[in-house]
C-alpha cells in the first residue's frame, strides 16, 4: 500500500476517437504526430478531371428538362435523368476527396468516399519520378506522376491529374534530397564547392 506522500502514476490518455469525415479528405488524421510529420504539400485534382461527371450530369439535368415531352414513358426519362446526375455528381465528390500528400517523411494517397483507401510510401523508398503530360495537360497545364519505387507491387505508383505536374515534381525532389534517399548527389554538390576555394 503506498504511503500517504508516495505519487501515483497516472493512466496514459485514452487517443480522442476521430469520426470518419464523408464531405472532406480528413488529412490530419492520417499524419504520425508523434514523428513530427508535417505536410509538405497536399494535391487535389485539378478542375479538368471533372469534366466527364460533369458531362453526366448535365445530360441527366437535360433528360430530365425533356421528361416533359416524353408522353407515357416520362418515368423511365425520369429514373435515367435522376441515375446520371446522381452518378456524376457522386464522381465529382470521389474527386474531391482524392487527396495526394508529400510529408517530410513520406507520400501516401488517401481516396473512397464511403470506404475509404490509404497507400503510403516513405520518401527512403522513392527511386525516380517520372512526369507525363499528356497534350489536354500541355493546354491545361495538368499531368501524371509516376513513382518508381523499390516495391514492385504498392498503390502509390500512378498519380493521375495533377495540376502544374512539373512544379509538383521540383516540390517533390527537394524532400526526398533531404530525406537522405541520394546522399551521394548531395556529397559531390558539397566536394565540389569545396574545391572552388
Amino acid at each position: 500500500m503506498p504511503s500517504s506522500g508516495s505519487s501515483q502514476r497516472s493512466l496514459p490518455a485514452e487517443p480522442r476517437v476521430r469520426r470518419t469525415s464523408y464531405l472532406r479528405p480528413d488529412i490530419d488524421r492520417h499524419l504520425l504526430h508523434d514523428d513530427g510529420e508535417i505536410v509538405i504539400v497536399e494535391i487535389a485534382k485539378p478542375p479538368v478531371a471533372a469534366v466527364g461527371p460533369a458531362a453526366w450530369v448535365v445530360a441527366g439535368v437535360a433528360i430530365l428538362v425533356l421528361m416533359g415531352f416524353a408522353g407515357p414513358g416520362w418515368w423511365l426519362m425520369l429514373l435515367v435523368g435522376l441515375g446520371l446526375a446522381a452518378l456524376g455528381l457522386f464522381r465529382v465528390h470521389e474527386l474531391h476527396m482524392d487527396r495526394f500528400v508529400v510529408t517530410n517523411l513520406r507520400v501516401f494517397r488517401v481516396h473512397g468516399t464511403f470506404e475509404r483507401h490509404v497507400a503510403t510510401l516513405p520518401l527512403m523508398r522513392i527511386l525516380d519520378i517520372t512526369v507525363h503530360q499528356p497534350f489536354l495537360g500541355t493546354l491545361f497545364n495538368f499531368g501524371h506522376l509516376v513513382f518508381e519505387s523499390a516495391a514492385q507491387d504498392q498503390g502509390l505508383r500512378d498519380i493521375k491529374y495533377v495540376d502544374d505536374p512539373f512544379t509538383m515534381e521540383h516540390v517533390i525532389e527537394p524532400v526526398i534530397q533531404r530525406s537522405g534517399v541520394r546522399p551521394i548527389a548531395v556529397r559531390r554538390a558539397a566536394t565540389t564547392e569545396d574545391d572552388g576555394t
